[in-house]
């Protein structure tokens, strides 16, 4: 084996950079004394060097190594003082991954060397444990740099319909995409999925977390998986799991988000910035927490052994502190410039703008976003919520910034299951104005949506009361229990035509709303047609069929209404902007007590100026609407599809939507 030497280097930039004849190493640590800069055989099960980082500028250790090329296996051991009640937690018997690295070789095996501390030690994590961890993580690969990808289209807001989607589960059953890479990025960038994606109308492919992450160890042990991803390991690395060629991740990924550009689609991805898979002071020492504890993680005033919670994971990251808010600044832009992404959704978005007094709409994290010239390009979507005391922050972060409208989902799914009111209807409908005032938000800021990953799919919220979530081994205590679901007669799959009919109306009717109302409207993949959990409203385990979008074998009725919707939306941009009447069934304004008045589960929605009506009503009976004089044209009705002309009183079926236009 050769020799290696190392050279001074450079501070910048940060990771493992190719550079003139060899190598260059960057970690940043404020509080290591000692960093040793570990070499691996191909393999990544041998080391076969161990050379300390020469110099420090400032708080970041630096060295070059000639001779070395990019495909070097590399972690690091950081040695400083463990003392967990200061906050501090190096052991250098621990083998750490680089935060800023770009590819991995192998994956986590859950073992107890990996912890920093003595698992069933009598004092817990203040113990000590020296048993090397090597074995058992993954390694780092060095990476060549990679040329700008292909530009995306750059959507404007008002014309972006979201598509929410799991790498795997959207493509695994495909039946047009080549077996080889179904549940791949590959299978990602196929025709046949393209082809339905802009069939549908949809503009933006978003996919939950591919960000390099790890498997919690309970679920291994329950032979589950961590499916949904929310628990990254590495920042700035596509998981291999996720590739149809693990040796090429990084260039499968790219050309994947190039074939998206090219059809005309955006790529976003859903990114968990608020927390790591290192857990509580319980959890493993993998690598920030080994690197420098007390500047990545938010601890306890006055307690630093353990860990603020906002996340709900066990330790939150801090984005107050420069050497962290940098490091996702820096993994940003590397997914925008690199791999292509043309925006964000951040997990629990209120834990990146929380300072000493909670959260702060002028976080530096925030302005940074905004100040920046490639992220202030990209459309940014935040989570407006934590688990920590005053995490609710909807309609609270600021302008430029879209945030996931949660009251919008809530009011459409009382309103349509008869328990909402008109009001509450309108005012969605309108762009939440009160969330998003016009004179500071635009009404597009507004993520609208009546599904997501987590929670019932729109089957599912049509066909089930309550959650059956006993296939996720905890008793069916886990998944929210606040659903505001109705099955409509019978719990579950039914063979009653008229549940079924119903069903699948209800079904329109939330489609139609959400794809009309103002904001930006995200679909949950498969509502198109009807895709099912069986009642299971919280499969983050689930990397199975119970996850997986099962594809029709032919074009169905709900999938070519929603591309009729979407249509309708690119139609009539009036939709969006123009001024609005709101009508009472008895055909008078609402305005006033006139609100409290009216019937709570019918609404006209007139836009006088552009001859749009849209009339909703959520009663078990059928309703008389008396219309605006003229002759009215049916564009869109969810309980008669092929009705037409209409004069007077225009009777709604039961629990309907209609949208009509005057001419």
């Amino acid at each position: 084996m050769p020799e290696w030497r190392i050279q001074t280097g450079r501070p910048a930039p940060l990771g493992a950079t190719p550079a003139g004849d060899g190598v260059n190493f960057a970690l940043a640590s404020g509080n290591a004394t000692r960093v040793e800069l570990c070499l691996f055989d191909a393999a990544g099960r041998r080391e076969t060097a161990r050379l300390t980082l020469p110099e420090r500028t400032g708080h970041i250790f630096h060295g070059h190594v000639p001779g070395l090329h990019p495909g070097q296996a590399y972690g690091y051991r950081v040695h400083g003082p463990y003392a967990p009640e200061a906050g501090h937690r190096f052991n250098p018997y621990k083998l750490l991954l680089d935060p800023y690295a770009r590819a991995y070789l192998g994956a986590l095996t859950w073992h107890p060397a990996c912890y920093g501390y003595t698992l069933g030690a009598k004092d817990a994590d203040l113990s000590f444990d020296t048993r090397d961890s090597a074995a058992y993580v993954p390694k780092c690969v060095v990476t060549a740099p990679k040329p700008a990808p292909p530009p995306g289209p750059r959507t404007p807001w008002a014309q972006t319909i979201i598509y929410e989607a799991h790498t795997r589960g959207l493509t695994k059953l495909h039946p047009g995409i080549p077996a080889a890479l179904r549940g791949s990025y590959a299978g990602l960038g196929e025709p046949a999925l393209i082809q339905h994606l802009q069939n549908l109308g949809v503009t933006a492919l978003e996919l939950l977390p591919i960000q390099f992450f790890a498997d919690d160890a309970p679920l291994i042990e329950r032979g589950l998986r961590n499916y949904w991803g929310y628990n990254t390991l590495g920042f700035f690395a596509a998981d291999p799991r996720y590739a149809a060629n693990p040796v090429h991740t990084q260039d499968e990924f790219r050309a994947m988000a190039a074939r998206l550009h090219a059809a005309g689609l955006e790529l976003i991805l859903d990114t968990v910035y608020n927390h790591t898979a290192e857990g509580n002071e319980l959890g493993p020492t993998l690598s920030f927490r080994g690197i420098d504890n007390a500047a990545y993680y938010h601890l306890v005033p006055g307690q630093a052994r353990h860990y603020v919670n906002h996340s709900g994971t066990g330790n939150t990251l801090n984005l107050s502190n420069p050497l962290t808010r940098n490091l996702v600044l820096d993994s940003l832009r590397h997914w925008a410039t690199e791999m292509g992404a043309d925006g964000f959704r951040f997990d629990l978005a209120s834990i990146l703008a929380r300072g000493p007094d909670g959260f702060d709409p002028a976080h530096l994290f925030l302005t940074a976003c905004a100040a920046d010239p490639v992220l202030a390009t990209k459309k940014l979507i935040a989570e407006p919520w934590d688990c920590g005391p005053g995490g609710y922050q909807l309609g609270n972060f600021p302008p430029g910034w879209a945030e996931w409208n949660g009251k919008f989902r809530d009011d459409v799914r009382d309103f349509w299951r008869g328990a909402g009111t008109a009001a509450n209807l309108a005012t969605r409908l309108h762009g939440s104005a009160d969330l998003f005032p016009p004179d500071r938000r635009a009404a597009t800021e507004s993520i609208n949506f009546i599904t997501a990953h987590d929670g019932f799919t729109l089957n599912d919220w049509a066909s089930y009361d309550t959650k059956h979530n006993a296939a996720n081994g905890e008793d069916n205590q886990d998944g929210a229990d606040d659903n505001r679901s109705c099955n409509h007669g019978a719990e579950g799959p039914s063979a009653d035509p008229a549940i079924t009919t119903l069903r699948a109306r209800q079904m329109r009717n939330m489609l139609a709303t959400l794809i009309l109302a103002r904001g930006t409207p995200m679909l949950l993949a498969g509502d198109e047609f009807a895709r099912t959990q069986h009642g299971n409203n919280n499969a983050y385990c689930q990397d199975n069929e119970l996850s997986w979008t099962t594809w029709p074998a032919s074009l169905t009725p709900q999938t070519s209404f929603t591309a009729r919707l979407t249509a309708l939306r690119q139609k009539f941009p009036a939709l969006q902007d123009a001024e609005i009447t709101w009508l009472g069934a008895d055909g008078q304004e609402l305005s006033g007590p006139a609100w409290e008045n009216s019937s709570k589960l019918t609404l006209g929605m007139w836009l006088p100026a552009s001859g749009l009506l849209l009339l909703c009503h959520a009663g078990d009976i059928a309703a008389d609407f008396r219309l605006p004089p003229g002759i009215w044209h049916a564009l869109l009705d969810t309980a008669e599809p092929d009705r037409d002309a209409a004069t007077g009183h225009f009777t709604l079926t039961a629990k309907s939507l209609v949208l009509l236009q005057a001419g």
